[in-house]
């Protein structure tokens, strides 16, 4: 199964679902991190069902939900403001927004679910305003290699220095890579298994 079948299939669940994998906190973190200001606009990358989103509307943002998904689009689009979100189905390779559009980016828990985290990274930095600032919280590197069958990652998380490498060679100042005090929580299908991994919380700007 793909990631893309994968996250259709729980679109529905998803929100109960996420709440066992990680907590706000991690949200308001990256929000912090890059110091929001109301009536900007944000891209949220691998949106799913719009925790960040939700998040960036409350703190008045204009805020474009990209993802792969047209079903998690489908829940974004019931549970939030159509009149500050616009949602939009794209790949991490292929970004539908045009060049230096928006103040911020943020991807939470979606680098590891992406054929090319390096391209991936140079699409978000190319959507992004000459100033703008991102924010990618995802996975430490680890060894729990059920969570590749079980939901599909394709990346067993990432070390702080190949990130940053990336972050460099994409054009991105002002980078920092961090571990933020947070856990993803993931238990198997069959309960033999459980995961706690550090989250990492990667900014730059352009």
């Amino acid at each position: 199964m793909s990631s893309k079948k994968y996250f259709d299939q729980n679109a529905q669940n998803w929100d109960l679902m996420r709440q066992d994998f990680f907590q706000e906190s991690i949200r308001e973190k990256a929000f912090n991190k890059a110091e929001i200001v109301a009536t900007k606009t944000a891209a949220d990358i691998g949106a799913g069902t719009g925790f960040i989103s939700e998040g960036l509307i409350d703190n008045k943002l204009k805020v474009i939900a990209n993802d792969e998904s047209k079903e998690m689009l489908k829940i974004v689009q019931e549970k939030l403001d159509v009149n500050f979100i616009e949602c939009l189905v794209g790949e991490s390779n292929n970004l539908p927004l045009i060049d230096n559009y928006v103040d911020y980016v943020f991807a939470n828990m979606y680098l590891h679910h992406t054929p090319s985290p390096v391209n991936a990274i140079s699409e978000m930095v190319r959507i992004l305003k000459p100033g703008g600032k991102i924010v990618i919280t995802d996975l430490n590197s680890h060894t729990n290699d059920f969570l590749r069958k079980e939901h599909h990652d394709r990346w067993l998380g990432f070390n702080a220095d190949e990130i940053e490498q990336w972050f460099l060679e994409s054009g991105l100042k002002s980078v920092e890579v961090e571990l933020v005090n947070e856990k993803c929580c993931a238990t198997s299908c069959n309960e033999s298994k459980t995961a706690q991994i550090d989250v990492l919380m990667a900014f730059g700007v352009k």
